[in-house]
């Protein structure tokens, strides 16, 4: 079993720290997802900090009121069970640098793909006599028009709805890149899941588990996580990590000429 490490042990104190402060003053009035929580860029409640500020926020209450405690709970195990080596391996400033670049990544991907998905319907609208103002007016007071339905199909616009109006929180974007990491310079190490204690060599599991988040980003089809669950950020952290690993390893051992 490995040793928490001191900065995988500090951004899991920095979250611990944020899911209860969210938790305990949601009842007070003051909700930080407002603040912290990655937002549509043309939400009004979008600010260019949380970029990096929704890496550390964790969903708190579910839709029924229920506290919601796996989220934070897989994430920060997650972190623990594969950064921990890796910052032993690396250090902690290549670790940093690595974690914050997979979660920019992951809420590049995660952004873009919400942008594809609103602009497009807001296109349609637009094109079919709807003004773009207004549109975003009743976005941001959280309402829409029943008439969208009739141009561009419920479907599409509760799709709409829901790129503008729910912000993305979470580490799993970066802990995605960890894993992806992890899966790299461990690729012989045995990985089981939950409810399938069978023993799976990361090369194969996290290819494995990749698939899947890919499959459900582009079905909408959840297989393991909830619905609601940013496929593409998992996706987009996991791209940003290959790419690290892949130019470190051929930096390093590129010969001198």
């Amino acid at each position: 079993m490995f040793k928490v490490t001191e900065t995988v042990k500090h951004i899991i104190i920095i979250n611990v720290i944020l899911w209860i402060a969210t938790l305990l003053l949601v009842n007070r009035g003051i909700d930080l997802s407002d603040l912290l929580a990655l937002y549509y860029p043309e939400n009004e409640n979008f600010g260019i900090w949380q970029i990096l500020s929704h890496m550390f926020m964790h969903a708190t209450y579910s839709q029924t009121g229920s506290i919601v405690i796996f989220h934070i709970l897989f994430n920060m195990l997650g972190l623990w069970m594969f950064g921990s080596p890796l910052e032993q391996m690396w250090g902690r400033n290549k670790f940093l640098f690595f974690y914050f670049s997979a979660g920019l990544g992951a809420a590049a991907l995660h952004t873009f793909v919400n942008y594809l998905q609103f602009n497009g319907a807001l296109d349609d609208l637009i094109s079919s006599g709807f003004e773009r103002e207004r549109i975003l007016s009743l976005l941001n007071n959280g309402s829409y028009d029943t008439r969208w339905e009739s141009v561009i199909g419920a479907d599409s616009v509760s799709s709409m709805v829901q790129s503008f109006i729910i912000p993305a929180v979470g580490a799993s974007g970066a802990i995605f890149g960890i894993l992806v990491a992890f899966g790299m310079a461990f690729p012989n190490a045995e990985l089981m899941l939950i409810f399938l204690p069978i023993p799976i060599k990361a090369k194969y599991f996290i290819p494995g588990i990749l698939a899947l988040e890919l499959f459900s980003g582009i079905t909408g089809v959840s297989i393991f996580s909830p619905s609601n669950t940013a496929y593409f950020a998992h996706i987009g952290g996991a791209i940003v990590g290959f790419l690290i690993m892949w130019y470190w390893r051929r930096s390093q051992f590129k010969p001198n000429l």
